[in-house]
């Protein structure tokens, strides 16, 4: 399964509320439509995990950009995220001077922790049918 061409994809936790919101937050930002969605635990997320040689995990620890056939995780895919965002957003891009070790120590703290913080959903969310579009499977 290959995504269509010049649409970026976004693989996210289908479960976790905060993951949801940040979804949510670009839905409403990406004017353009630039970037399709998928959950980690649906099928198309599946397929893509592995396509790019992600190891698949029961409590994914990462959000995952795939773009110009190349997979971003942690730190890395949220910031090209925030700069295919463009505006104010793409500023965000500046931290990637920081080495990915420390950017993703702050990220690995906040993936840990997030079910406790933000609580979680029993299944992955049901997009309404005019963002459905957006959504691979």
């Amino acid at each position: 399964m290959s995504q269509p061409p010049n649409k970026p994809v976004i693989l996210f936790d289908g479960v976790c509320n905060f993951c949801n919101s940040s979804v949510n937050f670009v839905i409403d930002r990406d004017k353009n439509k630039k970037f399709l969605f998928a959950a980690l635990q649906s099928e198309a997320g599946k397929k893509l995990l592995k396509e790019y040689n992600i190891p698949f995990k029961e409590i994914p620890d990462s959000v995952v950009l795939i773009q110009d056939n190349k997979a971003y995780q942690k730190s890395s895919a949220a910031l090209k995220i925030a700069w295919g965002l463009g505006g104010l957003w793409s500023m965000l891009y500046a931290f990637i001077i920081i080495p990915s070790f420390i950017r993703d120590f702050f990220y690995e703290l906040i993936a840990k922790y997030r079910y406790k913080l933000f609580g979680k959903k029993e299944s992955c969310r049901m997009p309404d049918p005019e963002i459905r579009t957006r959504f691979l499977g």
